[in-house]
């Protein structure tokens, strides 16, 4: 009888508590635990998202043993959020996770969120196909935008970051200065399928090599709406959707000329997505016709491995577990975690 190797994984960088359970690459279970306070203030408060985290670990950690259908006493590891995120809510699945490998006298493994982002491209059922080495990886999300070169399960490489605000952040900002409800991102995909995406021209920053800028395309959109509704008060209301277009629309493009900048310096043809920003409609789309237009092999990961999840964090625990890449009981979280 074979030894069955479940892992159990927490995720508590920000403002979503996760678990999930592991086996051989297949997710068995995968809970979320959202944290819709942060919706009246217009963004994540790290002290309102480190209490709920306290709330809910221990009751999301039970669902997703029940939902693998096992027992604690069943783990052969655990596996943490080590960083980067909010210090608070990283301490909160830390310590826990700390914690209950010591009572249960097994490995802790600690995990890079960015690392668990990309890898989860590896989860079984995450894409039809799985990538080969080397591959690149646009990683896109509230906190983050990267491209980066993938040579090996943990030999990463970044080949181009945002010098600013990340893509993410630009699309909440957008979305704050459009009147839209927070996370403005998921509400500007959707009005942009019925507006036109040509509509208004902002200017795309320039930026050096493979890096990304968005702070000044905040300001352009800042600075076009004060002007517009200074000659009509109603011009949000009567443009929302048209607006919402053009500015994804900004936002992709930027993106996309500096994937495909980076895949022509590397040669590399195989691309993936990763990050909460990577469920983007356009995103996905924009990268299915570079399989067409550049000849590209696109990876793009189901929904919900996109978002922050624990199965993400499973998967690179699973990885380094069967490389016995353990971590010592006295690691620090670390709210700045490079990869």
């Amino acid at each position: 009888m074979s030894v069955k190797n479940y892992i159990l994984a927490i995720e508590s960088s920000c403002d979503d508590t996760g678990a999930s359970v592991i086996l051989d690459n297949k997710i068995l279970s995968n809970v979320v635990a959202s944290q819709k306070i942060h919706e009246l203030y217009g963004g994540v408060v790290p002290e309102l998202a480190s209490r709920a985290h306290q709330q809910n670990i221990v009751p999301v950690v039970d669902q997703a043993l029940k939902q693998a259908n096992i027992n604690k006493a069943e783990l052969k590891a655990i596996a943490y959020t080590r960083g980067p995120g909010l210090m608070g809510s990283l301490l909160v699945g830390g310590s826990f996770a700390k914690s209950l490998s010591q009572s249960l006298d097994i490995p802790l493994i600690e995990v890079n969120h960015m690392q668990g982002h990309i890898l989860a491209n590896f989860i079984e059922d995450a894409n039809a196909d799985k990538p080969t080495f080397p591959f690149i990886c646009l990683t896109v999300s509230g906190g983050h935008t990267q491209i980066v070169k993938i040579n090996d399960y943990f030999d990463m490489e970044i080949l181009g970051e945002t010098i600013d605000d990340a893509a993410g952040e630009a699309f909440d900002k957008a979305g704050k200065i459009l009147n839209l409800p927070y996370p403005a991102g998921p509400i500007i995909d959707k009005k942009s399928k019925i507006g036109n995406p040509t509509r208004f021209k902002f200017t795309k920053p320039r930026v050096d090599g493979l890096n990304f800028s968005f702070s000044g395309l905040k300001t352009a959109i800042l600075y076009f709406i004060q002007k517009e509704t200074k000659l009509n008060p109603n011009f949000i209301e009567e443009n929302i959707d048209d607006l919402c277009a053009s500015i994804q629309h900004t936002i992709v493009n930027i993106l996309m000329d500096k994937l495909k900048q980076a895949s022509d310096q590397t040669g590399i043809k195989q691309i993936a997505i990763a990050g909460g920003v990577s469920a983007n409609s356009e995103i996905r789309a924009r990268l299915k016709e570079g399989e067409e237009k550049f000849g590209w092999k696109a990876f793009i990961p189901k929904f919900e491995y996109t978002t922050d999840n624990a199965a993400m964090i499973a998967i690179v625990g699973q990885l380094k577990y069967e490389r016995e890449l353990f971590a010592d009981k006295t690691a620090k979280s670390v709210a700045k975690y490079h990869i």
